[in-house]
């Protein structure tokens, strides 16, 4: 076994579950690469020192320049906001260091464009963070569509829906400020993922986008929302079939509706990340009378559930999926070898996303390959 330095940059929701991962992936996993939790930088040097004491890092940065520069640090995880994304991976694959990045890659197309351009100029390894396509019962979908188990795929919906912003009483935050931090941004890049993960290229698309609460109560009276709420998009796959994605943060009663169904030839596919242990198949075989739905409950034969539970239907939960994330980067690191969903993987979610906008903007369809 050898160990590997790692420096992470962000300690907040996103910072925490990484600080976690690393911490027990080589257990977990049994991985040839043991992660040492080397430095973690904050917003500030105080930030930066109580991430440090809480997560159990060797050493707190003052900066992220300082945390990408040291010798110790021998690869980057980032989960700052996406304003940072961009400076902190270009200057990390300057020096040849492997990165792993949340999503979504950078807070526009160009920061996209220029960070895989920087991953590739210096042919070091990058991931991006799409952690909700790891659980066990979505790996398993792709294996049965890989397989052929409902026949061609003629329809595709996806939905990414939460109720965090329902209210329209909610006080105004961070995330009401900025298109990267709107719903296009936060919440559509994990189901364009997800669609592209199961269904292949998005060549063309149709898109409205609408801000619902213009304004929110703020510290010194009402406050502008300058982002999206919620957005939808017609879609066409490069193999033909037809799909609808919708994502919310206003959709009332939706706590984590990352959910999915596909239409097939030979059968159907359901899945909500809400109850993220089952998915429900249908094959078109047998007696009509009794056909239907069939509940999976996820287990020891499935992928990359045996690791955390011997027990078929005890489940697995959303810190797993990072561990599989963490798994996934160390592996990529010790082999040389790229592992999907790569900072171009990323980049075509971006472009989706861009297409969308201009869309939304000029009310038609557009290919995505013209953004």
């Amino acid at each position: 076994m050898q160990q590997i330095g790692i420096g992470l940059v962000g300690g907040g929701y996103m910072g925490k579950a990484h600080a976690v991962a690393y911490s027990s992936v080589g257990a977990v996993f049994d991985t040839e690469l043991r992660p040492r939790l080397e430095m973690i930088a904050g917003s500030n040097p105080a930030s930066s020192e109580r991430y440090r004491a809480a997560y159990g890092f060797a050493r707190a940065a003052p900066d992220w320049q300082a945390l990408v520069a040291d010798p110790k640090v021998e690869a980057v995880l980032i989960a700052s906001p996406q304003v940072t994304h961009r400076a902190i991976a270009e200057a990390a694959f300057r020096l040849g260091k492997p990165v792993f990045c949340e999503k979504p890659l950078g807070a526009s197309l160009d920061d996209a464009r220029a960070m895989v351009r920087a991953a590739e100029t210096a042919g070091a390894i990058n991931m991006a963070g799409f952690n909700y396509v790891r659980t066990p019962a979505t790996q398993f979908v792709r294996q049965l569509l890989a397989d052929g188990v409902i026949g061609d795929v003629t329809w595709f919906r996806g939905e990414h829906t939460e109720d965090f912003l329902s209210d329209p009483n909610a006080p105004a935050t961070w995330r009401c400020q900025g298109r990267a931090n709107g719903c296009m941004g936060d919440l559509a890049p994990h189901m364009i993922n997800c669609a592209l993960a199961l269904m292949g290229k998005i060549t063309e698309l149709s898109a409205r986008i609408e801000t619902v609460h213009a304004s929110r109560p703020g510290a010194d009276g009402p406050a502008r929302v300058d982002n999206d709420d919620h957005g939808q998009m017609m879609v066409r796959f490069g193999s033909g079939a037809m799909g609808h994605l919708y994502f919310s943060r206003i959709a009332t009663g939706r706590k984590m509706g990352y959910a999915y169904e596909l239409h097939g030839t030979k059968g159907a596919i359901r899945f909500d990340q809400e109850d993220q242990n089952a998915l429900w198949l249908y094959l078109a075989d047998g007696p009509e009378a009794q056909r239907g739905f069939t509940k999976i409950l996820t287990g020891p034969a499935h992928p990359d559930y045996l690791p955390f539970c011997q027990g078929p239907g005890h489940g697995t939960g959303y810190q797993d999926q990072i561990l599989i994330e963490a798994r996934d980067f160390l592996r990529a690191i010790e082999t040389g070898q790229p592992v999907w969903p790569t900072f171009r993987d990323g980049l075509a979610v971006a472009q989706v996303i861009e297409t969308a906008f201009a869309s939304a903007d000029e009310g038609r369809w557009l290919s995505v390959s013209s953004v």
